[in-house]
């Protein structure tokens, strides 16, 4: 595998990565009530709780997406 194709494949994972905590984002904040009916049936969270589950979820998503992703392409920039 070269730089380039390396290079290549993280910024795609970064783009593609990105885009899917936005989508979560923007159902978080767009469908809440409806995604809150959806799990509180099945979990029985009180509302408090589930707003921390996703707050802690995407906090998380998004440092691994920068660790995992975003670190090694600047990396690779960085040596070519």
């Amino acid at each position: 595998m070269t730089l380039q194709t390396a290079r290549d494949f993280f910024l795609w994972c970064t783009v593609i990565n990105y885009l899917v905590l936005m989508v979560w984002f923007l159902f978080f904040v767009l469908a809440h009530d409806w995604m809150y009916r959806f799990h509180g049936r099945w979990f029985g969270f009180t509302l408090e709780r589930f707003d921390t589950i996703h707050y802690t979820a995407m906090a998380a998503f998004k440092i691994g997406i920068i660790l995992l992703n975003l670190v090694p392409l600047v990396a690779i920039c960085i040596i070519m």
